[in-house]
């Protein structure tokens, strides 16, 4: 499909198709993404982000002119050979392309603004004029057959003219596209959010792209005031984006600048979702790891976020309870440079006793990420009044004796530099604090 130019099919359905076909599209997009990651950049190159997040945008926030997705070179090894063809493949795009000029034929735009179009194009458009069929991002349809040299002669079809007209008016109008109904807006989408979720993943070219036009500001909105499934799919958006924005510091600063608006927004929606969501609402996992993704872009003075991730410590949800654990994890370790300050606001806000409930009677998937979370706070905070009353040192050195938690190389390491250092602040037992 890819091969066979289906990138430009979409693009095209998704600027000028009806809604309903355009919603079915962009979920095709989340399939092929989601299976195929490796297509990604071929979708993002085809303009598919700029007109999935225009979708998003669509009576959500206000209409925005730079939705520019620029890519200067093909993202991707596999980009290159698939945009890729023969010399002889060339000349007879060449032909097709100079034809299309005459005919006033009209294209997608293309990502590289207008230089000349992709080979690959060209070629799908040469191979489907000789078989009589229409060209992608054509905007004319005929019902001539071709002459064998990529160029077709005949008149216009009028059907196809006014088909096409009506296509116009549901996809690109925008009168046409509020007359649709609000099942259908909303369908939309949830299939452009969920489009953007399987396109971001592991991929920063593109999380940069959609990060640099309203998305953020949208899946805000969205998560807030969407349909369950556009509130979902906004959610795993976030987390995936996040995600990478976690392991790419430029992406990081650029993109969740703490005094940026979509940031703020963004960051308020997910703190009201870990604050009041129920512990089986599909929302709360993507929001936490979302806001554990963050963590190093919140400020020392800002701790809003720390009391609802401890206050999920003690959730009967045992996997909302190991996600909250890992998301205040990834506040207190060391390579948090405001690990200090976030471990003190962990225990400020009653973290302590938690993490001792857990390590001692949590499930197994738990007892791990909160002897983590203990050993860090420990580490950084070994002269807590808190912890000596807790008595950490005591779990600490129970757990060292656990064969289940000491499998692990690094764990033990670091549970014993928990042990030392905490050794050094407070006594043992009953002895009290220093």
């Amino acid at each position: 499909m890819i091969h066979a130019g289906v990138c430009s099919v979409f693009a095209k359905i998704l600027k000028e198709g009806p809604m309903k076909v355009q919603a079915m599209v962009a979920q095709a997009v989340s399939e092929l993404a989601g299976h195929y990651p490796k297509c990604q950049d071929l979708f993002a190159q085809h303009n598919i982000i700029r007109l999935l997040v225009s979708h998003l945008a669509f009576e959500t926030v206000q209409e925005h002119s730079k939705y520019s997705i620029t890519f200067n070179k093909a993202t991707s090894i596999h980009a290159v050979v698939v945009a890729t063809n023969n010399s002889n493949a060339n000349n007879h795009s060449n032909k097709a392309g100079e034809e299309d000029e005459k005919q006033g034929y009209s294209r997608i735009p293309h990502p590289l603004g207008n230089r000349t179009p992709s080979r690959l194009h060209n070629v799908v458009a040469t191979t489907m004029a000789m078989q009589g069929g229409p060209k992608p991002g054509g905007s004319q349809t005929t019902d001539a057959k071709s002459n064998g040299n990529g160029t077709i002669n005949g008149r216009q079809n009028p059907q196809h003219q006014q088909s096409h007209h009506h296509h116009n008016l549901s996809g690109t109008s925008i009168k046409g596209r509020e007359l649709e109904d609000p099942a259908t807006k909303a369908n939309m989408k949830a299939m452009a959010a969920r489009a953007l979720w399987q396109l971001a993943k592991g991929n920063s070219p593109i999380c940069r792209s959609i990060t640099e036009s309203r998305a953020l500001l949208c899946f805000a909105v969205l998560l807030e005031k969407g349909s369950e499934d556009v509130q979902l799919n906004s959610a795993m958006a976030l987390m995936v984006i996040t995600a990478v924005a976690e392991k790419d510091a430029e992406l990081r600063r650029s993109a969740f600048k703490p005094n940026s608006p979509a940031c703020k927004s963004v960051v308020d929606q997910l703190q009201k979702i870990t604050e009041k969501a129920d512990a089986d609402s599909d929302l709360l996992i993507p929001c936490i790891k979302a806001i554990g993704n963050l963590a190093r872009t919140f400020r020392a003075t800002e701790t809003r976020m720390i009391g609802p991730l401890v206050r999920l410590l003690d959730e009967r949800e045992a996997e909302v309870t190991r996600e909250a654990t890992i998301a205040l994890t990834k506040f207190a370790c060391t390579e948090n440079y405001l690990h200090l300050d976030h471990s003190k606001a962990i225990i400020s806000a009653g973290g302590a006793k938690h993490l001792i409930q857990l390590v001692y009677f949590g499930e197994q998937i738990v007892q791990i990420p909160a002897l983590v979370l203990m050993c860090y706070i420990a580490l950084h905070v070994p002269d807590s009044e808190e912890l000596a009353q807790a008595e950490v040192l005591t779990v600490l050195e129970w757990a060292s004796k656990q064969s289940c938690m000491t499998q692990d190389e690094s764990l033990e390491m670091l549970l014993q530099e928990a042990k030392s250092r905490l050794d050094l602040y407070q006594s043992r037992g009953s002895r009290g604090f220093h």
